[in-house]
């Protein structure tokens, strides 16, 4: 069920069953030679759509633009900062929650976005902390869950693409988007087939070490039935962490 097809008494319904809520989060940022920029949000977004299926969960939209400031020497690229990016999660958790939503689960695309958004939960537990006793508002939780740490990914990852996965335009995350999007596919000649390791700072420092963008990936062992197959394992994994947290 997606909050954005859905009227807002289908939502006022739904909050008298469960008061948990799917909020995909991702970024627009470059991916590799044949990566889509939007790689992070879609998968974000594809998983969480299936997550919210397969659980009976609120799906929220997607937060597309994240912390990326690393990837603006390429373009396409967006940012937030990370003073803007926590200022609109306790937006959409405060607006959110003023409808009865108390259960927030982030299903994350992006590693650059885990320490601001645990920041931005930090912000909103010291709010309620912060607040005069007595208010009886319901306690909010939320959570944090990154897609590609889920053993089955992990294991599918090492199993199609062992040594070659990386940490910057993945094949695992490259397929994704190419089964979400079969008409996007692209193709790209790179050298060398693997891409370097290595740490950066900022924008220029990250094109300076990772000129075609990728970190110790080979993006073109990306194919839409290896993203097939990494959706339909992960996607149990996903719904089973979800409904844990929702019913803690």
């Amino acid at each position: 069920m997606q909050l954005h097809l859905s009227t807002w008494a289908e939502v006022e319904a739904y909050l008298k069953r469960s008061t948990g809520i799917i909020i995909p989060i991702g970024s627009t940022e470059q991916h590799g030679p044949n990566g889509l920029v939007g790689t992070d949000a879609i998968c974000a977004e594809v998983f969480a759509a299936e997550v919210g299926k397969a659980a009976g969960a609120m799906v929220g939209p997607t937060l597309g633009v994240g912390m990326a400031q690393h990837h603006l020497g390429f373009p396409g690229s967006m940012t937030l900062r990370p003073s803007t990016m926590i200022a609109v999660i306790r937006d959409w958790v405060a607006s959110l929650s003023r409808h009865g939503f108390d259960r927030f689960f982030f299903l994350n695309g992006h590693g650059g976005n885990v320490a601001t958004t645990t920041a931005a939960f930090s912000e909103i537990y010291a709010e309620a902390s912060l607040a005069q006793p007595g208010t009886n508002t319901p306690a909010i939780r939320c959570m944090l869950k990154n897609w590609w740490e889920a053993p089955s990914a992990k294991r599918l990852s090492n199993s199609l693409f062992p040594g070659e996965e990386g940490s910057h335009a993945t094949p695992s995350e490259v397929s994704v988007t190419f089964h979400a999007y079969p008409d996007a596919v692209k193709t790209a000649e790179m050298s060398p087939r693997v891409a370097p390791h290595g740490g950066f700072t900022d924008a220029m420092d990250y094109r300076a070490r990772f000129p075609d963008g990728r970190i110790g990936s080979n993006p073109t062992l990306a194919t839409k039935e290896h993203g097939k197959t990494i959706v339909e394992a992960v996607v149990p994994e996903l719904a089973e962490s979800y409904k844990a947290f929702v019913d803690a």
